[in-house]
């Protein structure tokens, strides 16, 4: 059976009490926290760094997921995995080199993983599946949180699931942008086995509520494959 994760994005947290923010979240059941870094070059925002990540780390015992948002990235891997970090995924287009890449995260002690936007194609794996440990799949375009999940995301979803299940090797499929209660059901019947939400739990006052509505979607579609 599938074991389906629980991703909150801290981009939507209050960053004010970050520290409270993360040991809530756990408390309420997540198992990873998804960290998003964003530069103002390979996207048109700015976030945070790795001395967020470094003051965060000893808040929770869950992994955490950094998602690097960069260009160029390779100079900004080490930092995050001293800082804590237990898995790095990055963008394709943010990297000249990206097998060269992928091995720079895991030489580092990190899971590696690519990123895809909405309109990156799925190629990019072809020649690396051997160093992927995660593969995440955009359903908004990069540089915003709270923004809406695009439909044409779950068609993206199967094909990554095809590929993982016909590599034979444990590669987690994650999925961000604008899920929530009501769509996270759509995207684990596609293949997702890891969720990104931000607002959707940060932006409600009883996280484990949000947390336990999207479980009990889970639990539908693990029964629906079960029978």
């Amino acid at each position: 059976m599938t074991t389906y994760r629980i991703a909150p994005s801290i981009l939507s947290a209050d960053f004010a009490r970050l520290g409270e923010e993360v040991r809530n979240v756990v408390a309420a059941g997540a198992d990873i926290i998804h960290f998003d870094v964003m530069d103002n070059h390979y996207v048109p925002n700015l976030t945070i760094g790795p001395l967020v990540c470094q003051a965060i780390r000893p808040h929770v015992d869950v992994p955490i997921d950094v998602h690097l948002m960069v260009k160029p990235v390779d100079r900004i891997i080490p930092d995050f995995a001293k800082a804590g970090a237990n898995i790095i995924t990055f963008h394709p287009e943010a990297s000249d080199h990206i097998d060269r890449t992928l091995q720079l995260i895991r030489d580092h002690g990190c899971k590696a993983g690519l990123v895809f936007n909405p309109s990156t194609p799925m190629h990019h794996l072809d020649h690396v599946m051997d160093k992927i440990d995660m593969i995440l799949i955009m359903s908004v375009n990069p540089g915003f949180g709270g923004q809406s999940f695009i439909p044409q995301a779950l068609k993206k979803i199967e094909i990554a699931r095809r590929m993982i299940d016909e590599s034979g090797r444990d590669i987690l499929l994650e999925v961000d942008g604008g899920i929530k209660v009501e769509n996270i059901a759509a995207a684990a019947a596609a293949g997702a086995d890891t969720f990104v939400a931000g607002s959707a739990i940060f932006g409600k006052p009883d996280y484990k509520g949000v947390i336990d509505a999207m479980r009990a979607e889970l639990a539908t579609v693990a029964n629906s494959v079960g029978k």
